[in-house]
Order: C-alpha cells, then sequence, then structure tokens
C-alpha cells in the first residue's frame, strides 16, 4: 500500500469524526427528498451551507449512535485488551443508554430501536439482534473504529461486525459495517483513493467465508442459512457485487448526476457504503464539495453525507474541514476529545 500522510500529522481520527458529523448535519434537512426538492430549499448544490439553528449546526441518530459506539470503545480500551465480551456488554449499555436519552428524537431506524428495546434486558444480545435487517443503521456509525490504534485486523473486523450485530444481524449488514470500518482505517494510513476500492475488493474476497465466532457467537442460528460460512458468504457476496458495481463507474461517474444513480439510495448497507465512497471519491481533495454532493441525494442523505464525511476526513484530516462550520457542530467538544485520543 502507498502511504502519502501520517496518522499523527494530519490528525486523521479528529478529521473523519469531524467530518461524519457535518455530513450528517448537512443531510439532515434533505433526507426523504428527492433532488429536485433538495435544489428548491437550499440552491445549488455546490453553494450548500451547513444549517445553522441558534447558533448550532444539528446532528441525527448517525451520529449519536456514532458516539455511543466510541464511548463503548474507550471504555473498552480503558480496561486493556479489546475482546468480545467486554467490548459487547459495554457497547450494548451505551445503545441502551441512547435509546432512552430524551435526544433520541433525531428520527431513528425502526431495527435500532426494536433492537435497543430487547437488549434492554438480561437475555443474550444474540436474541436482540434483528437478523433479517440490513439497513445502514450500523455502518453509519462503525467509523470509530477504524480509528482506533492499535488493534489487530481480527480485533478490527470482529469489533466491526458484532457492533452490527447488536441491532442489524443481517450478513449484508456485518460485512458492510467491516468494509466500511476497514475504508476508514486505510485512508488513515494513507491509502491512495484512487486504489481504495480495489482494496476493499481483495478485503472481502479474503474474509469472503470467515465466520467470526468469537465475537458474533452463534448468532448465525436465528436465521435460515444451513451453515455459518453459508450465512456470512451470503453477505459478503452482496458487498461485492455493489463494489464491483462502484469500481465500474467511480472514474466515469457524472458529478452533476445524482450518486444514488449510480450505486444505490443507501438505505440499505451495502448501498450507503458504495454511495457514501462515490461520493468522496468523485472529490477526493474537495471534501466540503463531497459532502454536498452526498447530502443532494435522494436517498438517505444524511447517512450518505456522514459516511463521505468519515472517508474524507480520514484521508485528509483535522484540516479538511472549514474552521467557521467546525465551531458549529452539535457535540464538537466530545468529538474532539476522541479524535485527540485516538490521534495520539
Amino acid at each position: 500500500m502507498t502511504i502519502h500522510r501520517t496518522t499523527i500529522t494530519k490528525q486523521a481520527a479528529t478529521g473523519s469524526l469531524i467530518g461524519l458529523a457535518l455530513g450528517d448535519a448537512l443531510g439532515f434537512p434533505t433526507e426523504f427528498d428527492d433532488v429536485p426538492s433538495i435544489l428548491a430549499k437550499c440552491g445549488p448544490w455546490r453553494q450548500m451551507e451547513l444549517p445553522v439553528s441558534g447558533g448550532t449546526a444539528y446532528i441525527t441518530d448517525d451520529t449519536q449512535m456514532t458516539l455511543a459506539l466510541a464511548r463503548g470503545i474507550r471504555g473498552c480500551q480503558a480496561r486493556g485488551v479489546v475482546g468480545p465480551e467486554r467490548f459487547a456488554a459495554l457497547v450494548r449499555t451505551e445503545f441502551v443508554a441512547w435509546y432512552h436519552s430524551p435526544e433520541n428524537n433525531r428520527a431513528p431506524g425502526n431495527t435500532c430501536l426494536s433492537a435497543c428495546d430487547l437488549l434492554d434486558s438480561d437475555r443474550p444480545w444474540q436474541d436482540a439482534s434483528q437478523v433479517h435487517s440490513k439497513g445502514c443503521g450500523a455502518n453509519m456509525r462503525v467509523a470509530p473504529i477504524g480509528l482506533v490504534p492499535g488493534l489487530s485486523e481480527e480485533q478490527r473486523s470482529g469489533a466491526a461486525q458484532l457492533q452490527s450485530a447488536l441491532t442489524h444481524g443481517h450478513p449484508t449488514a456485518l460485512a458492510a459495517s467491516d468494509l466500511t470500518a476497514r475504508a476508514v482505517y486505510l485512508l488513515t494510513q494513507g491509502v491512495d483513493p484512487t486504489g481504495l476500492v480495489g482494496h476493499l475488493r481483495s478485503y472481502a474476497y479474503e474474509n469472503r467465508s470467515v465466520y467470526r465466532e468469537s465475537w458474533l457467537g452463534d448468532l448465525w442460528t436465528r436465521s435460515q442459512d444451513p451453515s455459518a460460512r453459508h450465512f456470512v458468504e451470503r453477505g459478503w457476496d452482496e458487498c461485492l457485487a455493489v463494489l464491483e458495481k462502484l469500481d465500474a463507474v467511480q472514474r466515469t461517474a457524472d458529478p452533476e448526476l445524482d450518486p444514488c444513480t449510480y450505486t444505490g439510495d443507501g438505505w440499505i448497507a451495502e448501498e450507503a457504503l458504495a454511495t457514501g465512497l462515490l461520493c468522496f471519491l468523485l472529490f477526493p481533495e474537495d471534501p466540503v464539495t463531497a459532502l454536498r454532493r452526498a447530502a443532494c441525494t435522494r436517498g438517505d442523505s444524511d447517512s450518505i453525507a456522514c459516511l463521505a464525511g468519515a472517508f474524507a476526513g480520514a484521508h485528509l484530516g483535522a484540516s479538511a474541514w472549514p474552521k467557521e462550520w467546525e465551531e458549529r457542530i452539535e457535540h464538537r467538544s466530545e468529538l474532539l476529545t476522541l479524535g485527540a485520543l485516538w490521534d495520539a
């Protein structure tokens, strides 16, 4: 892999977390709207401004759940090695706290609500997992796992899949979360964006038949699959299909055309990954334009822009974002604290 920058000098974790939140805030008012409606409301997409109310740019459940996951990771790190049981327990606690929070009023997804309601009990987390849901609610929040230094490849993959499985247990949600965390990690390490999709396809092929039992337990038995291997291959194959589609269009896509036209509307996990990546790859050195393009889409605009911001910030670092935007983002202090922790 080609290394262009170091994580330390560019503050990749800070850049990724701030970018994620900015994308979320920019896409908040445009979610559920088609492109003509967005243009009528916001004007030309290349000139979209960060929506601010009372001096604050408000985020959605996407960033809220990202912060919940990040708190769980931080607690896990503070107690030593990041392992499956401690990780599952701490993240589960944070997700349940989010579920009961009075601030959980930002149009959260039904899968997250249903799963967190079940997680608020003594039952095994596998019994709470929504194994038939592959909504984007799992990979919209997974970026912190790509930002934490010192994890082995097995830990990063296992943790990414487990945090998905706590709510979204469909194998495609697991694979898309793993790939999203992998993309963020590779970008922090300086991988050239032009080769990123190739790296992700190789990673998917290498892991296609790997069921991470130490992290997932017997989750697969809740599905209709005949084996753990069949279960996990089903998810990786759907992700590989959308990555192949992305690979075919990433250099030829018209930036003036809604990216959802090429790689899907982003309501489901593999499409959110691909369309968020496409928005970033259209403008790899122009992060604000990437966010604006992602927010002006017919699909799940806040989640697509959230992912595009995480990728752009991991690639370019903390200096990627306009200071006047960063200063207004909700939860700025906590985002900066977590970023500084992982950049150090």
